[in-house]
């Protein structure tokens, strides 16, 4: 059994060490950040086509490429061609603890990658906008003043036809929300009828390679809705993978609500107004090369001679705990998705920022946390504890009635009962207090995992990311050395079957194996839980001795 664990361990390891040398590669449209933009359909055009070509630095005319956007959250690159977000650094997010210096990319356009976010008016007939529209913009580039709580940054569409099109995106401060206002002013001649998309298109998300069990872990991919319930202002939140998106397409028709493309840890979404009409949609385009997240609103009369503005919100940024989604947009908190667990997962992240507010290092707030969560289960585990340590006690006594009765199974049990009825007590109620702190585990688990503000956190020493697996192995090594510690101060094994006590000698070496690719966080709370584990246990066992010392003395006399 030992050499198929550890068999099985190394096959995993190199099945980890292929993923990382050659991890899967979505399928890549002919793109780069100089030639490439998508139309209204979503189909690739050539920026030429789109008018969108360079120009000299510092000149705002028709045909400059691009508009660049700074704030103290993020820097914005905004295309002429379209008026399209083509890339959005996020400033307080580096992409890994590798390359410290550079900023995470949320949206992005280059390297064979495209995830963007388009908008415009569609008409009754065609798109009075598109990704071929050149628009203008007063300046080359924005960045919000000191002092400053807000930034407008506006773009302008002249068509032959006789309309113009102008678009403000609005900055805060301290905000990872845009706002967005598009304004047809109609001087066609006739009346126009408009009405506003916003949408975002990405291709399919690169495989996560290693670490290990995570890589799956690593979170959903896909649309996430707020979807209205029936005779209610209230909504529920609905997810669609992009595996599920690859076989049908998603719709739903309402007031109000929202749309997101949810990722792990960040999450883009497009809020529309809320007492309007809303098409919101996901499926795949361009020949299954992209997916899309989409929001149409109704179509609007506009009069020869007069204007109207559309509306709409943007979200692109972080799955923060807190208020922080919750002013967002109604229900918008439900992308911080733990699912049947959240129950248990939001207390304990409760627990976890306030001790992080003490410490100011994530690492000893689960320390902390995972002693409080010990605190609370101590009753539970002083009698697991007093079980296990009878066990102990009546297991020469076991011992002799397994070689009385040899493989007679059943006048084994018999007897072994019999005992346990005398002796009253119940060798099952160890497992109780174990059962019960399961979905305390698994909360934790994806607290761990889903939560930004653990993402890449340093913890001490070598252990900088605790969302990640230790990189020298030494805590799942402690670990395992703490849980054989404890069996063997718990002696249950001697009261055990002889194979059940062969797989149990062999559980520090499976889980081990399995913690190699856990998150530090994770292990170190199963770390500091077993070493508590051993002091009761400890502590316990010295208490019944002398109880029982005291008993035999007394007996005597």
């Amino acid at each position: 059994m030992v050499l198929i664990a550890l068999i099985g361990l190394s096959l995993f390891l190199l099945y980890q060490a292929w993923q990382t040398d050659y991890p899967n590669k979505p399928p890549q449209l002919q793109a780069s950040s100089s030639n490439t933009t998508l139309d209204a359909n979503g189909v690739p055009v050539s920026a030429a086509a789109a008018g969108a070509t360079d120009i000299a630095p510092g000149s705002a005319g028709p045909t400059q490429q691009r508009v660049q956007v700074q704030t103290d959250r993020m820097v914005v690159d905004i295309a002429l061609a379209g008026g399209e977000v083509r890339r959005v650094e996020l400033s307080d997010f580096i992409a890994d603890k590798k390359h410290p210096e550079q900023k995470l990319d949320l949206l992005d356009d280059r390297d064979g990658q495209i995830f963007t976010f388009q908008s415009g008016l569609a008409g009754t007939e065609k798109p009075l906008t598109s990704g071929q529209s050149s628009f203008t913009s007063p300046q080359a580039e924005y960045k919000l003043a000191d002092g400053a709580d807000t930034l407008d940054v506006p773009l302008e569409f002249a068509d032959a036809a006789g309309y113009t099109v102008r678009k403000v995106f609005h900055f805060k401060r301290g905000s990872y929300e845009i706002g967005l206002t598009q304004t047809l002013a109609n001087h066609s001649g006739s009346p126009l009828q408009a009405a506003a998309f916003l949408r975002y298109q990405r291709t399919p998300p690169p495989t996560q390679a290693g670490p290990g069990f995570l890589h799956t872990a690593a979170g959903f991919f896909g649309i996430g809705v707020c979807v209205q319930k029936e005779k209610s202002d209230d909504c529920a939140y609905k997810k669609k993978a992009f595996k599920d998106l690859d076989k049908e397409a998603y719709e739903v028709k309402q007031t109000g609500g929202w749309i997101a493309l949810v990722q792990h840890y960040f999450v883009t979404a497009i809020i529309p107004p809320q007492d309007q009409g809303a098409d919101l949609s996901g499926k795949k385009v361009s020949g299954g090369a992209l997916y899309q997240a989409q929001y149409l609103g109704d179509l609007t009369p506009v009069a020869d001679g007069a204007e109207h503005s559309y509306d709409a919100k943007l979200y692109i940024g972080p799955i923060s705990q807190g208020n922080t989604l919750e002013g967002v947009a109604h229900k918008f908190e439900l992308v911080e998705d733990y699912g049947i667990l959240a129950p248990v997962a939001k207390p304990l992240f409760w627990v976890l920022s306030h001790y992080h507010t003490l410490t100011g290092n994530w690492g000893w707030s689960i320390i902390l946390l995972t002693l409080t969560v010990k605190a609370l289960f101590f009753k539970l585990s002083e009698a697991q504890y007093r079980s296990t340590a009878k066990m102990k006690r009546f297991s020469p006594r076991i011992k002799e009635l397994r070689e009385r009765f040899g493989d007679d199974r059943e006048r084994l049990n018999k007897a072994m009962m019999e005992l346990y009825k005398k002796e009253g007590f119940n060798p099952l109620a160890g497992c109780w207090p174990l059962l019960v702190q399961m979905p305390v585990f698994f909360a934790l688990y994806w607290v761990l995992n889903q939560s930004v503000e653990l993402r890449q956190a340093p913890f001490v020493l070598w252990m900088q990311d605790l969302s990640g697996p230790d990189p020298y192995y030494v805590l799942p090594v402690l670990y395992g050395i703490s849980m054989w510690v404890q069996q063997r101060l718990s002696g249950q094994s001697a009261t055990m079957d002889p194979t059940q006590a062969k797989m149990m000698n062999i559980m520090p070496i499976f889980l081990t194996g399995l913690f190699l690719f856990f998150p530090v966080g994770l292990v170190l709370y199963w770390l500091v839980s077993n070493m508590t584990n051993i002091l009761q246990q400890w502590v316990i066992a010295r208490r019944l001795e002398a109880a029982d010392l005291k008993k035999a003395e007394g007996s005597k006399k």
